[in-house]
């Protein structure tokens, strides 16, 4: 088999796996007046689920990177992907919300570890200049995840059941691992990796502001996003069956963005991050206006995703690149910082909704979120320009 189609189809294996984890993470977002209703908790307290999933990817990816370093990475993807459909099962068949709340932390758990070793796998595949976009194209199968998964699970979950979601993500997990044992060639782990030397990308000042970038600055999506169904129904109007055609918006703008955002990081990648970061703070604001119109709604969060997809894209980059040595524990820490922006999101979406201050408020959040990465994104080049690194 070529090289080219063989690296096509391990990308395409391993896009099945993120494509898993993001319907599994963004579906919580879409039913969660269900699952807030099924559990017996308000929509604040049905937050901590997405906190809960958020919380175990910053606890998992530093961890699971670190320890599984040495291991053939074509196994550790296998085994992750796994134990992440044994997570969802747990989520499915869990009696309350102590339960649920424990499965989703299990799941997050293997979330950013997952990703860290795909993204190094994608990019060993392709050529220098083109690392890029074969990372964002394994992470196409997180924007698409948006387009189809979120908005299929959904509706399924309002039809049947929120737990038929969970089952339907199992399913796919399991998919991921018959697919990667097939398409994925064996490529050895780090020989000289260990936990050690993994961890010293912690020493790294850099490492640290661009997980910063990302927590802050990434955090202002989820304001908004997590709390996107009852603002929906209960500011802009529409009905909950018109839910899964706002989230497909998203979706569809996701992948977009991914794909741009591949492109994007290998011409210009600090430039792009300024950009992208500027632009979120204007469309965040900007939302708590086009949310009062069906029309308004979807246009916003259609462009939100788009942008937010080109951050996601060009922080991986980043992170890899400033790592040094320690790529495994550099590429996992990009899904470490943005779950922490999950949590720090929805956390503070739902702060400023139950202090009485209305759905438009975690917008507002949002925005001011979107600010303080920027600052940091600044603090981080000037620091780089001063120790005459190349950006």
């Amino acid at each position: 088999m070529p090289p080219r189609r063989r690296a096509v189809l391990a990308i395409f294996a391993m896009a099945i796996g993120s494509f898993a984890i993001g319907t599994s993470e963004f579906v919580t977002m879409g039913l969660l007046p269900d699952i807030a209703d099924g559990l017996g908790v308000s929509i604040p307290q049905g937050g901590y689920l997405i906190s809960a999933y958020a919380v175990g990817v910053v606890l998992g990816a530093p961890v699971i990177a670190a320890a599984g370093a040495r291991m053939p990475r074509r196994r550790l993807l296998g085994v992750l992907m796994l134990a992440f459909a044994a997570a969802n099962v747990l989520t499915a068949v869990a009696p309350g919300p102590v339960g649920v709340t424990a499965a989703r932390l299990l799941a997050g758990l293997l979330h950013g570890a997952y990703f860290g070793v795909a993204s190094l796998l994608a990019a060993s595949l392709a050529l220098p200049e083109r690392r890029g976009q074969a990372v964002s194209s394994v992470m196409l199968g997180l924007a698409a995840a948006n387009v189809v998964g979120v908005p299929a699970a959904t509706w399924l979950g309002q039809a049947v059941g929120w737990r038929s979601a969970y089952w339907t993500v199992s399913a796919i997990a399991v998919l991921c691992v018959l697919a990667t044992a097939m398409l994925v060639p064996s490529a050895p782990g780090s020989s000289e990796a260990s936990v050690r030397r993994e961890l010293s990308a912690l020493r790294r000042p850099q490492v640290w502001l661009t997980v910063l970038v990302g927590m802050i600055g990434f955090g202002g999506m989820f304001s908004m996003y997590s709390y996107i169904a009852p603002l929906i129904t209960d500011v802009t109007g529409m009905s909950a069956g018109s839910i899964p055609l706002v989230l497909l918006a998203f979706g569809v703008g996701g992948v977009l963005g991914t794909v741009a955002g591949g492109r994007a990081a290998d011409r210009a990648l600090v430039p792009s991050l300024v950009a992208s970061l500027s632009l979120m703070v204007l469309l965040l604001a900007g939302l708590t206006v086009l949310a009062q119109t069906a029309i308004g709604i979807t246009v916003g969060v259609f462009v939100i995703a788009f942008n937010g997809s080109v951050l996601v894209t060009c922080l991986q980059m980043r992170l890899m690149d400033v790592a040094g040595d320690a790529r495994t524990l550099g590429a996992a820490l990009n899904h470490a910082s943005l779950n922490a922006a999950n949590a720090l999101g929805a956390w503070l979406g739902g702060l400023v909704i139950g202090a009485g201050l209305g759905l438009l408020a975690p917008s507002w959040v949002g925005a001011a979120l979107a600010a303080g990465g920027l600052g940091v994104l600044m603090v981080s080049v000037l620091w780089e320009r001063h120790t005459d690194q190349p950006t």
